[in-house]
């Protein structure tokens, strides 16, 4: 399979890499069913914007990596993307070994599909579960409640029959449906690869299912309870990969699959889970960390919800993630107005615009009030580094961050 390695921001144009027109008509196809929001179409190519994962799609891959420095190798990026959804736990640990990756050269697209087949293989050696449905036809015993219309219809002639509606205790019900569709889909985009052996033996043990075709206003109804609960987490990866498959998307000839992340709010979830490691880690610094807080801002609908929350003792930090570095390293008015905001709702003596970037931990400056000198918040536009000196995913980020508090 061809191969197409770009960047977040960056650009890929017809004819390069083997990058065709039918290629770039699927694009915009894909672009348009999610409203604009993956690329920007040029009239002989594409422009990414901060969503970074795989799309494939018939023989060509493309990856698009997350950088946030541009001015370092394309190199060191190429792995940060796969780190980070580990450490956000949107994959599992042994799945997304970093040395097992290089030695196998399998792209993200066969990460999710490893993952999801290793969750399956776990339900059929626990025993997969059966439930109750209802069945209507015909039998040969009377069972259930006997449908009598249907049962002149049909059984007229053999009245040794009788056309009923009864309950079935077995595995063909929704969450086994959902999961094999998704391995159908797998089946579509690992064809001579590595995976397709580990698919054949699941499908194998798998049972039997009626076929459907759900959308996302059927999966959404799909719930786990007390009984079900195994499945929750291949049934999360199913969903994911039905969701993003988009079936016959130019005229029937091609078929995509495009598993796509948003950078900010990877960026986010990853400064947030390294703040609460660090609280957890120190119990006796009295942190409290909180994500998505949200209150009302005008009337009754209208709200605001800054990134993270930090209760320091009797002190509230608002921090703001941004994944997107500003021009000339300057936060916008916008911003520093929503700073400003947050820090009048919450009470915040410190608000931290936080970017990627090389370390430079800023200076907090106040804002001027003079209808009011005893309200003071200060805010502080802060950049820290995402990699190590290893180019590995920094995961002392958390206590960099109280420093920039601190300080």
């Amino acid at each position: 399979m061809k191969s197409i390695d770009v960047f977040e921001h960056g650009r890929l144009l017809i004819g390069e890499e083997g990058f065709q027109k039918k290629h770039w008509e699927a694009f915009v196809k894909l672009n348009t069913l999610h409203e604009g929001t993956y690329f920007e179409v040029l009239h002989n190519g594409l422009k990414f914007k901060q969503y970074v994962g795989v799309i494939q799609i018939n023989g060509l891959s493309v990856n698009i990596h997350p950088k946030a420095d541009k001015s370092e190798g394309d190199q060191k990026w190429k792995n940060v993307l796969l780190q980070m959804l580990k450490a956000c736990g949107r994959i599992k640990a042994d799945t997304a070994d970093s040395a097992q990756l290089k030695k196998q050269q399998i792209n993200l697209l066969e990460v999710y599909f490893q993952f999801f087949l290793n969750e399956v293989e776990g339900l059929i050696r626990q025993g997969l579960i059966k439930k109750y449905r209802k069945e209507t036809g015909n039998v040969k015993a009377l069972k259930g409640k006997l449908e009598f219309a249907g049962n002149i219809r049909h059984n007229l002639i053999h009245k040794e029959r009788f056309f009923t509606t009864h309950q079935v205790y077995d595995l063909d019900h929704e969450l086994n449906q959902v999961i094999a569709h998704a391995l159908d889909i797998i089946g579509q985009f690992s064809k001579g690869t590595q995976l397709n052996d580990q698919l054949r033996r699941v499908q194998i043990s798998f049972p039997i299912v009626k076929k459907i075709k759900p959308n996302a206003q059927s999966l959404s109804t799909l719930k786990v309870n007390r009984k079900t609960s195994p499945y929750e987490r291949a049934l999360e990866l199913a969903k994911f990969i039905i969701l993003n498959y988009s079936p016959d998307i130019n005229h029937g000839q091609q078929k995509m699959i495009a598993l796509l992340f948003d950078m900010n709010v990877l960026w986010e979830e990853y400064v947030l889970k390294q703040l609460k490691k660090y609280a957890r880690k120190h119990p006796e610094e009295n942190l409290d960390v909180n994500g998505q807080e949200s209150k009302v801002f005008y009337g009754n609908g209208r709200r605001i919800r800054p990134d993270i929350v930090l209760n320091k003792g009797t002190e509230t930090i608002v921090i703001d993630t941004k994944w997107k570095r500003p021009y000339n390293n300057a936060s916008s008015i916008e911003d520093l107005r929503q700073m400003y905001a947050y820090g009048r709702f919450w009470n915040a003596t410190k608000l931290i615009l936080l970017y990627p970037g090389d370390d430079d931990q800023g200076r907090f400056k106040p804002y001027p009030n003079p209808n009011d000198p005893e309200l003071k918040h200060q805010c502080k536009t802060s950049f820290i580094s995402v990699l190590d000196n290893d180019d590995i995913l920094d995961d002392e980020i958390g206590e960099k961050i109280i420093n920039l508090i601190e300080q």
